[in-house]
Order: structure tokens, then C-alpha cells, then sequence
């Protein structure tokens, strides 16, 4: 038998799974919209009036809704700010992870498991003296989906030069991931300052085999390396050497 039905209004709520911290919405979305999709590409064939599609995968669903924020009446009125901004900061970089934290929206029987993309605020009430106290916040967040990592080959049909070339390029990447994936290769992540001279010396213990690091990153300049940079180290060790 179906447990009860409370008439208990059921109340939005946006978690931190890493903290665990919530934040519970002021009031309720009147409505939210859920979108989700496919990416196709077109195969341009010379002669055709309508090139063909062809499916490459699916999109993360996206969720959107405004949800409204009001201090004016309480006793005494109160910033609305100190409601939104812990909801905005939601979008800032978690200093371990290098990325802003995973986020679970519940609303009753509804949960969503994602990330916030976008938080606009608009701000529609002030005090005299500026404070704002009344603030739409019109929110995206996008499906965070938890996978194991496949590596499967890829082929493209079409001309044969064409062919050939796409064909490298997707084994090359894919016997790169492999590589990371199995701990024969690394990934490094560029600072400022960072050569490949430099990390051949680190990783490899020999700064003149730089040009390993550069083939397995396709890069043909040893000193343009832009700061967040991931770079795959082809070595054993795992790691830099102490």
C-alpha cells in the first residue's frame, strides 16, 4: 500500500553535494522548464541538394526557471542579497576540484543532479537609502551525469583524403585517453612560467627530450604554453619525479 500524501507544500531546494550545504528557495518557481536533445552534423557530399545527418550524441538536459526573492517585509527590511549571492556563488570554482561543485535540485519527487551554468539577477525594489530588496534570479543549471570512461575507435566515410586524415586524428586521441587511462601517460596542467623543456626535466629527467611531450601534444612551439593547459606526459612514472 502507497504510503499517505502529506498536504505539506513541498519546498524547492538546491544541495551542495560536496559540502552538503542547502539552500532553501524563498518561494517556490511558479514553473521550471526542462529541455534535452541531440547533436547531429552534416556530411557534405558534393551534388547533394540536402546533405545528410549524421548522429554524433546526446545533450545534457538543461533546467531553467526564476525564482523570486523579497526582504521588504520583514522586520526590519533586510538586503535581499544575503539570500541570492550564496545561490550565485554556486557558479565559483571550487579551489580541489578546479571546478564548480555538483549541485542536486529537489523539488518534492523531482531531482535533478547538475551544475549552475548561468544566475542573472534582476533587482526590481529598493530602500531610500539603495539597498535592494526584491530580486528575480533567473537561473540555468545543466545535468551533471556520472559515466565510466569508454574508449572506442571512430571512422569517417567520404573522400579518401578526407577519410585518412579524420581517421588519424581519432586514433591518435584515442590511444592518447588509453595511455592515461591505463597510467602510462599523465596529464599536467600548465602554470605560467611552464617549457617543455622544463617539464621534460621534471617528468622525464631529461629536459632535452622535450619533443617527446611535444608529439604527443601536437605542439610545434616549446614555449607557448598558455596557463591551464592540459598536457599529457607520455612516461611511466605516473607523476613528477621528486
Amino acid at each position: 500500500m502507497p504510503p499517505p500524501v502529506s498536504n505539506e507544500l513541498a519546498k524547492a531546494l538546491i544541495v551542495n553535494t560536496s559540502t552538503g550545504e542547502a539552500f532553501p528557495v524563498m518561494y517556490n518557481p511558479e514553473e521550471f522548464r526542462l529541455e534535452q536533445g541531440n547533436n547531429f552534423a552534416e556530411v557534405g557530399i558534393p551534388g547533394l541538394n540536402s546533405p545528410p545527418v549524421q548522429y554524433v550524441r546526446g545533450r545534457a538536459r538543461a533546467l531553467t526557471m526564476e525564482l523570486f526573492f523579497d526582504t521588504y517585509e520583514t522586520d526590519p527590511p533586510q538586503d535581499v542579497r544575503g539570500h541570492t549571492a550564496p545561490i550565485v556563488r554556486l557558479l565559483d570554482k571550487d579551489p580541489l576540484t578546479q571546478g564548480p561543485p555538483v549541485l542536486l535540485f529537489s523539488l518534492g519527487r523531482f531531482h535533478f543532479e547538475c551544475v549552475l551554468v548561468d544566475a542573472g539577477q534582476r533587482y526590481t525594489m529598493f530602500l531610500r537609502d539603495g539597498t535592494p530588496v526584491r530580486c528575480t534570479l533567473s537561473v540555468r543549471f545543466q545535468e551533471y551525469v556520472r559515466v565510466d570512461v569508454e574508449i572506442r575507435s571512430g571512422f569517417f566515410v567520404g573522400s579518401p583524403t578526407v577519410s585518412a586524415a579524420a581517421n588519424t586524428a581519432v586514433n591518435t586521441a584515442a590511444q592518447t585517453a588509453r595511455s592515461v587511462l591505463r597510467g602510462s601517460a599523465t596529464v599536467h596542467i600548465t602554470v605560467a612560467g611552464d617549457t617543455l623543456s622544463a617539464l621534460a626535466g621534471v617528468y622525464l629527467g631529461d629536459p632535452a627530450r622535450w619533443r617527446e611531450i611535444a608529439g604527443a601534444n601536437d605542439s610545434e612551439d616549446p614555449f607557448a604554453l598558455p596557463p591551464g593547459l592540459p598536457l599529457v606526459i607520455p612516461t611511466g612514472s605516473g607523476g613528477p619525479r621528486p
